[in-house]
């Protein structure tokens, strides 16, 4: 009888045993923090974790990051080149841009575009920026940088775009036309230095068929060593004060987007490889 007892009490205690494993397995266990990139985001399968990791970058939630994490590099190198999910995302946000041109266009012509105002002064105009958002800039990543897994490197960058030879990204060269022939000014303002690359940008815009936009803005000596978002801002005030309505602005960073006299609506392309504050 004593054996008996003892053995209901052996399984009894085996069963709590089991109970408090399972208890335990199912607990939120708080995230080591990730300082590579300031984010506390961390999930037990890596590509779950990188497809957080690219979606907090992308709505500007993950900032000051340099590189894209280790072990995130082949996830972005199989988002931008290998699965065609890069491709099919510009594609969209691309259309999104084309409804709300052809809705202003079409405002404008029939005078329903309100306090806004629009018409055919000539002052109509959208700003687009040039690097990863006019030229694709994902050859140089991919030979030297690993697709952002290796730190931006300033020679080599403006080693690669002197040789005007970054390909059109196909959906945004459309919107450009369309822009265009709707008879939109269309400003293409980079951060690229107007020494240095000026020549070289406009022979690359011109060979990808960035044909008749209205001015380029390259970055001049009086505004190096400013923020991405703040020399921007600047170019898009002094549009502005010539009298430009700036209906949509379109770039790959949140600093093409952010700040002061960003005009009508924005747009956000994808661009996992690199953060410019």
């Amino acid at each position: 009888m004593a054996a008996s007892a003892a053995a209901v009490l052996v399984r009894y205690c085996l069963l709590l045993l089991c109970a408090a494993a399972a208890a335990v397995a199912q607990e939120v266990v708080a995230p080591p923090h990730d300082e590579d990139n300031d984010t506390v985001l961390q999930s037990s399968s890596s590509s779950n974790y990188c497809l957080s990791w690219r979606l907090g970058a992308e709505t500007n939630n993950v900032r000051g990051w340099w590189t894209v994490p280790a072990q995130c590099c082949g996830y972005i190198q199989a988002y931008m080149a290998g699965s065609g999910q890069y491709q099919r995302d510009v594609d969209l946000i691309v259309d999104q841009i084309m409804g709300h041109a052809s809705n202003v266009a079409a405002s404008i012509t029939t005078g329903a575009a309100g306090d806004e105002g629009g018409g055919d002064d000539g002052l109509d105009a959208w700003v687009l920026d040039v690097d990863d958002t006019c030229l694709s800039n994902m050859l140089y990543y991919k030979t030297r940088r690993s697709y952002g897994c290796l730190p931006y490197e300033p020679l080599s960058f403006r080693a690669w775009a002197s040789k005007a030879r970054s390909p059109a990204i196909p959906a945004v060269l459309g919107l450009f036309n369309y822009l265009r022939d709707a008879g939109f000014k269309v400003f293409l303002v980079t951060g690229r230095d107007a020494e240095a690359l000026g020549d070289a940008t406009r022979l690359n815009l011109l060979r990808q068929g960035f044909v008749g936009y209205h001015r380029l803005i390259l970055r001049t000596a009086s505004y190096r060593g400013q923020s991405g978002e703040v020399y921007k801002s600047e170019m898009r005030r002094q549009v502005m004060e010539e009298g430009y309505r700036i209906w949509g602005n379109v770039g790959d960073q949140w600093s093409d987007l952010l700040g002061h006299s960003l005009g009508n609506r924005t747009f956000k392309l994808p661009n996992p490889m690199y953060f410019v504050p």
